[in-house]
């Protein structure tokens, strides 16, 4: 459980890993699951921790998915390979 909760502790949403992405400069972002969890994997998650396993499970569903991220940063316009302004 502890690995568990440490790995989606900091997850952003997508929109929020979007945005940070376009805010350094990346553009045609892209976001493609590869996997969204469901309640299955919710209640084996958290089976035998001494918690309500269904009624934790329910809020879980579908709310975390494994993805590849593809986004292009364009080279930087000052000649160097990154610019700093």
């Amino acid at each position: 459980m502890e690995l568990w909760v440490g790995c989606v502790a900091g997850a952003l949403s997508d929109y929020e890993y979007v945005e940070k992405l376009a805010k350094a400069g990346c553009e045609k972002i892209d976001i493609e699951p590869t996997r969204v969890y469901d309640i299955d994997d919710a209640r084996a998650f958290l089976s035998g921790r001494g918690i309500n396993v269904d009624e934790l499970a329910v809020q879980l569903e579908g709310k975390f998915i494994s993805a590849f991220v593809r986004a292009n940063k364009p080279a930087a316009s000052c000649g160097a390979p990154v610019c700093y302004n």
